[in-house]
């Protein structure tokens, strides 16, 4: 089997890298050096905006979303077919509904009137 590097940026929003391993461990070790580039690039902002931003206030404010920014990007790693496998269509994602009849909904009653 073969595997994908997915990243999920803001830890939510999929995207593909098209970076397909033979080995999960393969995978797994471009996930953390992906990771690792994210810390990297954050810790070279941070160090820059220390020596550039005056306010410590601002510099706070800045940083945090930076740090939200660049930091809550996350990989993970998925099967991948690779044109081996058919594609899954929805009539086999979903399970055979059985035909029945409708549910028998008895009329309600008149409202009284004044």
């Amino acid at each position: 089997m073969k595997w994908m590097l997915v990243v999920l940026v803001g830890g939510a929003t999929p995207v593909n890298t098209d970076l397909i391993f033979d080995k999960f461990s393969d995978c797994l070790a471009a996930e953390e050096q992906m990771r690792k580039h994210y810390a990297d690039a954050f810790e070279a902002w941070d160090r820059w905006a220390a020596t550039n931003i005056d306010r410590r206030r601002e510099y706070k404010e800045t940083r945090d979303l930076q740090a939200k920014r660049l930091l809550s990007n996350i990989g993970t790693c998925v099967p991948h077919g690779g044109g081996e496998q058919p594609p899954v269509t929805a009539q086999q994602q979903q399970p055979a509904i059985q035909q029945s009849a409708p549910p028998q909904v008895a009329p309600a009653p008149a409202s009284p009137r004044p």
